[in-house]
C-alpha cells in the first residue's frame, strides 16, 4: 500500500498519508466467531453485524504482516480507526425509500438480473428486441420474490463490444417503463450518464455502475442531481471495462480501500452514505484466488457502513471449480455462494435464478430465526 512501510514484520505500520495520531489505514477488521443467538451471553459479548440476523463475538484483526482476533468488548484498544470500523459494522443501514417502494437491509434481499443485450454471458439475447417479454421476465423474478429487478442494456463480460449510449437507452427505457408501472422495483444496470438519466426518467430508481460511477464523467453529478440510491462495483480499471488482470498486494485490503476511497469521494460529491451501497466485484479483473478470498472475507466489506451486494451468480468461478461447467450449468455453485453470502451478511444477492435462490434464502431465514428463539 503506498505510503504504508511494512519492513518491520511485526511493528505497527508507519503510514505516511495520515498524521501521527491517526491510525493507519491498513488496519482491518474482519467479524468472526459468529453466534446463533444473542442470548445467555454477557452486554457487550457479542455485537449484531450491520443490523441484521448475525451475531458475532470477535474480529480477525491485520495490520501489514500482523494478525491476530481480539473480542469485540476489547476493539476500543485498538485505536480510533478501529472504532470507526467498528461503529460502522454494528450500525444498522437504513432503508432506501423511493417514493412507494422501500427497499430493507435488515434482511437479505434478493436483485433479479434482466439482461436486454444479445451479448450477456448468461442469457444474452433471450430478451432481445422484445421488452414486453423482458419486463415480463422480470414481472416474475418479482412475483418469485426478487425484491428489485436490475436491468441492463449493456454486457459487461470480458471482451464484450462497447453499446452506444443511443442504443443501451433503446434497449432498457422500454424494458424499464413496464416495470415500473406494474410496481416493480427497477435498478439500472449502466455506466454511462445518459442511460441512467433515461432510466431514472423512466421509472427506474437506483443506479448500479459496475465502474463505481469513474467511466464517464457527469455519472456522479446525475446521480447526485437525482437524489437516488447507487451500487458502487470494485473495478481495477473502471475506464477500460474492469477486466484487466492485475496484481493485488492483498485483494482483500486492496478492494476495501478503493471501495472506501469512493465511498467516500461520491459522499463528498453530495450523495448520502446511507443512500450507497458496494459490491466488491467478482469476476472483474481477479483471478479464481482472489474471487476466493473475497468471498471468504466478505463481511469485512460491512466496515464500510453500507449495505453489501454480491454478485457471483453463474460465473467463471464456478465452472473452473466444477470440471467447467457451463453457464447454464451453475446452478448449484451460485447457490452455495449466495449462502455463503448470507453467511456473511450481506444485504443483497444479485443472481439470475430468482426463484431457486428465494428459496434457499427463506430456508436460511428460517433456521436464523429459530437459532434466535432457542
Amino acid at each position: 500500500m503506498a505510503g504504508c512501510s511494512r519492513s518491520t514484520r511485526f511493528a505497527r505500520p508507519i503510514c505516511s498519508r495520515r498524521s501521527p495520531e491517526d491510525s493507519c489505514l491498513t488496519l482491518h477488521l474482519t467479524p468472526a466467531q459468529f453466534v446463533a443467538t444473542p442470548v445467555g451471553r454477557e452486554d457487550g459479548a457479542v455485537a449484531r453485524l450491520a443490523g441484521g440476523m448475525l451475531w458475532y463475538a470477535a474480529y480477525d484483526v491485520r495490520e501489514g504482516a500482523r494478525r491476530w482476533t481480539v473480542p469485540v468488548a476489547e476493539v476500543a484498544a485498538l485505536g480510533r480507526r478501529a472504532e470507526t470500523l467498528h461503529g460502522r459494522f454494528t450500525s444498522p443501514r437504513a432503508p432506501w425509500v423511493m417514493g412507494p417502494r422501500t427497499l430493507r437491509f435488515d434482511q437479505p434481499q434478493v436483485a433479479g438480473i434482466l439482461n436486454a443485450t444479445p451479448d450477456s454471458f448468461s442469457d444474452g439475447g433471450k430478451h432481445e428486441g422484445d421488452p414486453a417479454g423482458a419486463a415480463g421476465a422480470g414481472i416474475d423474478m418479482a412475483a418469485a420474490g426478487a425484491a428489485l429487478v436490475d436491468v441492463g442494456g449493456e454486457s459487461t463480460r470480458p471482451g464484450a463490444t462497447a453499446v452506444w449510449e443511443g442504443d443501451e437507452i433503446a434497449r432498457t427505457v422500454p424494458v424499464i417503463e413496464r416495470l415500473a408501472a406494474a410496481g416493480t422495483l427497477v435498478s439500472i444496470d449502466t455506466r454511462k450518464a445518459a442511460a441512467m438519466e433515461a432510466a431514472l426518467a423512466a421509472g427506474a430508481a437506483i443506479v448500479n455502475d459496475v465502474s463505481a460511477l469513474l467511466w464517464d464523467e457527469r455519472a456522479l453529478k446525475v446521480v447526485a442531481d437525482a437524489g437516488c440510491p447507487v451500487i458502487l462495483m470494485h473495478s481495477p480499471d473502471p475506464k477500460a471495462g474492469g477486466h484487466g488482470r492485475v496484481s493485488y498486494d492483498d485483494v482483500l485490503l486492496d478492494v476495501f480501500e478503493w471501495l472506501e476511497a469512493r465511498v467516500d469521494a461520491v459522499a463528498a460529491a453530495g450523495v448520502p452514505r446511507e443512500s450507497i451501497a458496494v459490491d466488491p466485484g467478482i469476476g472483474f479483473g481477479k483471478s479464481l484466488s482472489d474471487n476466493l478470498q473475497l468471498i471468504n472475507g466478505l463481511a469485512s466489506f460491512h466496515g464500510l457502513g453500507c449495505p453489501v451486494m454480491l454478485g457471483a451468480s453463474r460465473k467463471r468461478m464456478i465452472g473452473a471449480l466444477s470440471n467447467e461447467a457451463p453457464v447454464d450449468r451453475r446452478l448449484g455453485g451460485s447457490l452455495a455462494l449466495a449462502m455463503r453470502g448470507l453467511e456473511a451478511g450481506a444485504q443483497l444477492l444479485r443472481v439470475h435464478d430468482v426463484a431457486e435462490t428465494v428459496q434457499a434464502m427463506r430456508v436460511w431465514r428460517g433456521l436464523r430465526d429459530q437459532a434466535l428463539v432457542g
